[in-house]
């Protein structure tokens, strides 16, 4: 989608702090830090969330849990926990329509989030 912030990224028309990238997905650095580590991991082509999903992006949205495990272990937050987020519409906070999860570690997290 052309007014996406996340379809920007995808597309390298903004720059981002990459960690991670592969054929089907892409992970950065939040520009709001939320804990210590806080990485954006998203899909190349737009999902506006995990509701907007369908029955061919099973092996996505799998990937997408995957690959946000690989980049925490990577990162050094397998040893003590992190947390794996997706939000989903206002009432859920979500701030981009774009399906992504964040992943938070760094720190103790607290339970219930917010």
């Amino acid at each position: 989608m052309a007014f996406c912030i996340f379809c920007k990224i995808a597309a390298k028309e903004i720059p981002a702090d990459i960690v991670y990238e592969d054929d089907e997905i892409i992970a950065f650095n939040d520009l709001n830090p939320q804990a210590p580590t806080h990485i954006l991991v998203i899909p190349k082509n737009h999902i506006e969330s995990v509701d907007h999903a369908e029955g061919n992006d099973k092996l996505l949205l799998g990937k997408l849990l995957m690959s946000a495990a690989t980049i925490a272990k990577s990162v050094g937050l397998s040893e003590k926990g992190y947390r794996v987020v997706t939000n989903v519409g206002d009432d859920g906070g979500q701030s981009v329509n774009h399906l992504h999860l964040h992943v938070l570690g760094g720190r103790h997290l607290t339970w219930p989030p917010g």
